[in-house]
């Protein structure tokens, strides 16, 4: 049989948008100057189908007769160049699968083992002065990853080989494994030689485990157990069975650690046993025994809170920072839909509602010495790409993200994922948010096919990025299979068929059916029944690898029929992969022939724990000092430099990817203001439809603070989340938090990572804030993640491999309920006349602000949160929102009071007259300064507009607390200030300072 090639094009005389993202990219990084690209979708169906069956979906499927031609013969397309993508065999290529179930359903057939369709590209390109090397780049750089793709790049000459790719067979990439699959024994003679096959397998084991492990198969009891099931030394899929167990990723040994805290000057000494406990653990129990709104935390995927009688809400944020740095739009998309899959596999399971997006990245515009594997540019251009499709495909909007730049993220970027379901409070009677595995209850894995793809995600992601990090992590994930599974699974749900759920993440079958066999005590899995993308996996492979979309199920026997006749109606594939028992142990057979038997209670007893010596070092014994500077004199051309910043310009190029009005639920959108054009300070949505009540969501990063100290970074972080979800109208009262650590290495190493005790204390510090600001603010602890070694090694200039850390990191996520969406407040001036109070006290804290960045400087005065001082203020701004007297609420940020007036002008189209002497300041005479009343990031600070009839119920609300009239709207859009001394110190355009917003990535999309 040979494969036929299907070939579909826009008709010539139809925009080609796909083709002009080519063009304009192409000029973009490179400077290569192109002619309209035009492109050519390519199906190769290697099916035994008719010609009639052939011409019937070509016409009946997948080809639009208004817009587009198709034909198995080459399309005459002009080109001068031609490149061709496809994916790599064992890529997991969505679109051909869903191609392929679109021709059994149209056809009424079964496509027969082995058949498939597979999906590519053809470019073809033109201009003068092209290049063998132009191509290169072009197709090498910018429209394939060598990681999961191949691609071929020839000029005109030799154009027609390619057209006819086809009968060159690379274009069929079927994956051909030519061996049986085979369990191998391991020696554990010696610690040496486990480390050994550690390194060689990539387990990333610690090698203080080795001799427990070591101990454990040597234990005579348990070697005469292992005798009874025909088992000796250890088995290949025991030890990566263990690597997983015990991974960073998974195990969170490093925030489990013991931690020896010092100051440098010997004023102060501690031990912390344990920082998962002490401030998270602990502290988020304290509050959910006084919230009695905290419905789950601590122990399943993700934490949930009641949204209303009959519902609770499900939250929880995840990072995929190194597939994203090895294939930017495949570690994406598999972040977004895997993080999708932890609501789904929360109690019972949830239907998603939202997502949420934060991506820390090196400069857009990188141009040092430096060479990573993926520019920064092309790396967030993935990552965008690859959350836009696994949220706009799954029917999940994504309406709140952020954006962070710094060449710290040159070796590792970040990729934050979020999100977010909702769920009955009461399932059959029985309560949502418990579930259990209990012996008898069949172990079924539901969703996509297991292939090579995802093999050792939780160990690569447990060490440094380098050119030695396998390819095999890396997975693309696949929408279109995952919605059909989620709907399948909420209705077998609502029909009371799930006992126990969870999904197949970091460490696949190996994490989800090893952590569920916990509940029962045991579990017994036949291997063999697992089903495949294709034939030779070894057993190991099959239980570790991490292929997307998929979940495991524990189902009772007399729920087993009606759960797979569900799952058929979705065209879901579930498949029946072992029982649960209580046997105390995880037995894993294939073809009968026992290949693993591990004691459950091994892995949570014997292995020591981590260790690590933690030294603060002050930022004055760093050396760091305030900069010595003069008041600036031209504050509009500083202020319009300030808007153009990486880390305050327009992001709306990326909000306008994703779509955030799916599901119809949306109430405050992601770019707010007249023209819809700047972002809010928090996203609300109402996720029943007949119902007032409403979840705000945000979320918050100011990594920059961690170079002076990771405490007032993480306490920063945490006020500007709960800031901002009070400016829309959030409930102080109920307030959910989600905790995302990305650090760097803590380990000390003299040669290779000789500062890890000082990043081990930044944690320290860091950990502390977190439980400090929880109590103060009572903000519950829902979900959380840490994501350790967010380091890489990168190639420089002269061949040198350089280490580059990250910045210490914690993103914060914060969730509140609203009684009433309608009295939501936007962040942008409604009408003249209003006044505008600066809410909150201004203080001398410029250390590693957005101003102090502008002018090549970091300072000592870091930004401080004041608990005491701030909770009074924040709940009369909540009760003034709640009463209906605010026109708009707008916390002040990044880059000031500044920035922020001029952000609510824009949003307005209108003016503003400020006059700074009138803000409540504390400071040192020294600093009664112009620019430290506008761009001090002191946080605790709103800006409130309100109608001048509403000033005395505002004033009276505000009694005693920092709260100043300090200037009001005007219709022409125009921003005045005046300076302490008062003189008039700025007046600008508010069309000049939104032209200067918009203008660093232009009109990108």
């Amino acid at each position: 049989m040979m494969p036929r090639r299907l070939e579909i094009a826009l008709k010539p005389d139809l925009f080609d948008a796909a083709g002009e993202g080519v063009r304009k990219k192409a000029l973009d990084y490179f400077g290569i100057v192109l002619d309209p690209v035009r492109t050519v979708n390519i199906l190769t169906i290697d099916a035994a189908l008719t010609d009639d069956q052939f011409e019937r979906i070509r016409t009946g499927i997948f080809t639009n007769p208004v817009t587009q031609v198709s034909s198995y013969a080459p399309l005459p397309v002009p080109f001068d160049w031609i490149i061709l993508t496809s994916y790599r065999p064992g890529v997991t290529d969505a679109p051909g699968n869903a191609a392929a179930e679109a021709v059994e359903a149209l056809l009424k057939i079964r496509l027969k083992k082995g058949e498939a369709i597979y999906t590519s590209r053809r470019y073809c390109l033109s201009g003068d002065g092209l290049r063998q090397r132009d191509m290169d780049k072009i197709a090498g750089e910018l429209l394939a990853n060598d990681i999961i793709e191949r691609w071929s790049a020839r000029s005109k000459k030799d154009g027609d080989e390619i057209i006819r790719e086809p009968e060159t067979g690379w274009a069929v990439p079927k994956v051909i494994l030519k061996r049986a699959p085979a369990v191998r024994t391991v020696p554990a003679d010696s610690d040496d030689s486990l480390m050994r096959v550690s390194r060689e397998r990539n387990l990333a084991l610690n090698p203080n485990d080795i001799p427990v492990i070591r101990a454990y198969f040597s234990d005579e009891k348990v070697r005469a157990a292992r005798a009874e099931a025909g088992l000796s030394d250890p088995t290949d899929i025991e030890l990566e069975y263990i690597s997983q167990a015990r991974s960073d990723h998974c195990n969170h040994n490093t925030f489990r650690g013991f931690f020896r805290y010092s100051e440098k000057n010997g004023s102060f000494c501690e031990t912390i046993d344990n920082l998962f406990k002490t401030c998270v653990e602990r502290p988020t129990l304290e509050l959910k025994a006084k919230k009695p709104w905290v419905a789950s935390v601590l122990w399943d995927n993700a934490g949930a809170g009641r949204f209303d009688d009959g519902h609770y809400y499900v939250i929880t944020g995840e990072t995929h920072n190194s597939p994203s740095n090895m294939e930017a739009y495949g570690g994406a998309i598999t972040g977004i839909v895997g993080v999708y899959r932890d609501p789904m596999g929360t109690g019972k399971g949830s239907r998603l509602i939202m997502g949420a997006y934060g991506y820390c990245v090196g400069p857009a515009d990188y141009d040092g010495d430096l060479r990573p594997r993926l520019h920064p540019r092309r790396l967030l251009d993935g990552v965008i790409e690859g959350v836009r499709d696994g949220g706009n495909k799954s029917g999940v909007p994504t309406p709140f993200g952020q954006v962070v730049f710094d060449p710290g993220y040159m070796g590792k970027c970040l990729v934050f994922v979020t999100a977010v379901g909702i769920m009955p409070s009461l399932i059959k009677g029985e309560p949502s948010e418990k579930k259990t595995t209990s012996p008898g209850d069949f172990v079924i894995m539901c969703g996509g096919r297991v292939g090579k793809d995802g093999i050792h995600g939780v160990t690569a992601s447990s060490e440094t990025f380098s050119d030695n990090t396998p390819a095999g992590h890396v997975q693309i994930g696949d929408p279109y299979t995952q919605k059909k599974m989620h709907d399948f699974l909420l209705e077998a749900r609502d029909e009371g068929l799930v006992s126990f759920i969870t999904d197949n993440g970091g460490g696949g079958l190996s994490s989800s059916v090893g952590e569920s066999a916990l509940f029962s005590n045991g579990c017994e899995i036949d291997l063999e029944k697992v089903p495949l993308k294709y034939e030779g996996l070894d057993q190991w492979e099959i239980w570790v690898s991490e292929s997307q979309e998929r979940m495991t199920v524990a189902v009772a026997p007399d729920h087993l029929e009606r759960f797979m006749a569900l799952s058929q109606k979705h065209a879901v594939e579930s498949s029946v992969i072992g029982v649960y028992t209580d046997s105390g142990k995880l037995r894993i057979k294939y073809n009968g022939q026992t290949c693993a038997c591990v004691d459950l209670d091994f892995l949570s007893s014997g292995f020591p724990q981590w260790e690590f010596d933690a030294e603060w070092i002050s930022p004055r014994d760093r050396g760091m000092v305030e900069p010595v500077l003069s008041e600036p004199k031209n504050y509009r051309n500083l202020l319009t430099d300030m808007l153009s910043g990486p880390n305050i310009c327009s992001r709306e190029w990326i909000a306008r990817q994703y779509d955030h009005e799916v599901q119809g639920a949306s109430v405050l959108k992601p770019l707010t203001g007249k023209d819809r054009d700047i972002p809010g300070d928090a996203a609300v949505i109402r996720p029943i439809p007949d119902s007032s009540k409403g979840i705000a969501f945000s979320q918050a990063l100011l990594p920059f603070y961690s170079e002076i100290d990771a405490y007032h970074m993480t306490a920063c972080v945490m006020d500007e989340a709960l800031r901002r979800l009070l400016a829309v109208g959030g409930d102080p009262d109920h307030v959910g938090g989600v905790d995302n650590f990305c650090w760097p290495d803590i380990a000390f190493d003299p040669v290779k990572n000789p500062d890890g005790t000082f990043k081990a204390a930044q944690l320290v510090r860091s950990c502390r804030a977190l439980a400090d600001m929880c109590r103060a603010f009572e903000i519950p602890l829902l979900s959380g993640k840490d994501s350790m070694y967010v380091d890489g090694h990168l190639k420089g200039r002269y061949g040198e491999t350089r280490k580059v850390s990250a910045l210490c990191t914690l993103q914060f996520s914060g969730i509140s309920v609203l009684d009433d969406v309608t009295r939501c407040v936007s962040m942008d001036f409604k009408m003249p006349g209003d006044v505008i109070y600066a809410v909150g006290t201004v203080r001398n804290e410029l250390g590693a602000s957005e101003y102090y960045q502008r002018l090549g400087h970091t300072g000592l005065n870091v930004p401080q949160v004041r608990p005491e001082a701030f909770i009074p203020l924040y709940r009369a701004v909540s009760l003034a929102i709640q009463r209906g007297l605010a026109a708009s609420v707008h916390g002040i940020y990044r880059g000031g009071f500044g920035v922020h007036l001029a952000l609510s002008a824009m949003g307005g189209n209108l003016g503003a007259d400020v006059d700074l002497s009138r803000l409540t300041r504390d400071m040192d005479a020294a600093f009664e300064r112009n620019d430290v009343l506008l761009f001090s990031e002191s946080p605790g600070r709103f800006i409130l507009t309100a109608d001048k009839k509403n000033a005395a119920d505002l004033e009276e609300i505000f009694q005693g607390l920092p709260f100043a009239a300090a200037g009001s709207v005007k219709e022409k859009p125009e921003i005045s200030v005046t300076g302490l001394g008062g003189d008039v110190i700025m007046s600008a355009p508010v069309a000049e300072l939104k032209a200067a917003w918009k203008r660093p990535f232009g009109k990108l999309i």
